[in-house]
């Protein structure tokens, strides 16, 4: 596309546009019209200047342009609770429903990947020994050690609360840093499934590992299933970097990203009620059995939730995104 004929054959639309918006609420009819007319050409045009002849400061002045006139259009918008309602019923479950072909791969590896290296852990005593020494382990893996007073060693409110930060912001990271090529995020879930890993091989080789398990399952079901959805849109996102689709690498990333914004705020709430978990009934005096119970129904609410309400709203074409009339307009570049 030649830049300058197409800013020759346009430039009149976008003077008229701007003039209108100055005039403010005294247009006539037609002017609003007119004004109309000319927010949808001139949104047109900046995405045919994004996608065909990107100029600065020419996308910055339409990108302005069409701001103030999608403003003056639509009218100032506030969030209402109707909006968190849809957020929590339709728009969250939707994104985690639409992202499940890299998260739920990202689950099993990672989960194989724990018991691969808790097997190594649990099968290797040099390798133990590599970890900690001999006092150290019988420290952290005998009848009362760490691992069963670490659930414990903290009033449960104030516990609760900081495993919920900790996780929230373990998530928050896969889903920002994904935008650098995915490395990031990697190497997060790695460090979980390494941590995984060793407390099963340790707690193993001193015969221990069904009381391990008694306590992860409980809230470990639900945590980790938050982490690994964090860890899927995160390795979405990088890929979007890499393979746009048949949008720009700009418009691609941008709508991803929105999503995972929302993603983010939807997963602190899910970390949130793994946190009381963790802190209110892994530590608590129910049996083993009542506990893991508790856990697996956490895990299967929370599953039901996403393929039931996340399902149904993302074949009406949900998917987690602001809506449509608040995005400025893009076209495809490539079929």
């Amino acid at each position: 596309m030649d830049l300058d004929v197409f800013v020759n054959a346009h430039r009149s639309e976008w003077d008229r546009l701007d003039h209108l918006l100055h005039r403010g609420r005294r247009l006539t009819g037609a002017e609003a019209d007119e004004l109309v007319d000319l927010y949808q050409h001139t949104a047109t045009h900046l995405s045919l200047i994004q996608s065909s002849a990107p100029d600065a400061l020419l996308i910055a002045r339409l990108t302005q342009l069409v701001a103030r006139a999608r403003s003056t259009v639509t009218g100032t918008r506030r969030a209402s609770w109707r909006d968190a309602a849809q957020f929590l019923t339709a728009g969250f479950p939707a994104a985690v429903y639409r992202s499940r072909n890299w998260w739920i791969p990202t689950a099993v590896l990672s989960t194989l990947l724990a018991a691969l290296i808790g097997w190594w852990i649990g099968t290797h005593p040099e390798v133990q020994s590599a970890i900690a020494a001999p006092d150290d382990l019988r420290r952290m893996t005998s009848p009362g050690g760490e691992y069963e007073t670490y659930y414990s060693s903290h009033p449960a409110a104030s516990f609760a609360a900081q495993v919920w930060t900790n996780n929230a912001q373990a998530a928050a990271m896969c889903l920002v840093l994904g935008a650098f090529l995915c490395v990031p995020v990697i190497w997060i879930l790695f460090l979980n499934v390494l941590n995984l890993g060793v407390g099963i091989g340790l707690m193993s080789s001193a015969g221990r590992l069904d009381t391990f398990l008694g306590l992860i399952l409980p809230h470990g079901l639900l945590e980790l299933t938050a982490v690994f959805v964090a860890a899927g849109t995160g390795l979405r996102l990088g890929w979007t970097v890499i393979d746009p689709g048949p949008y720009t690498r700009r418009t691609a990333l941008a709508q991803q990203g929105r999503a995972a914004i929302g993603m983010a705020i939807g997963l602190a709430l899910i970390l949130f009620v793994s946190g009381v978990i963790e802190g209110f009934v892994t530590p608590s005096g129910l049996p083993t059995w009542a506990r893991i119970a508790i856990g697996i129904a956490a895990e299967l609410a929370f599953l039901a939730y996403v393929y039931i309400l996340g399902g149904r709203a993302a074949r009406t074409g949900d998917a987690g995104d602001i809506a449509g009339s608040e995005r400025s307009a893009e076209l495809p570049v490539a079929a």
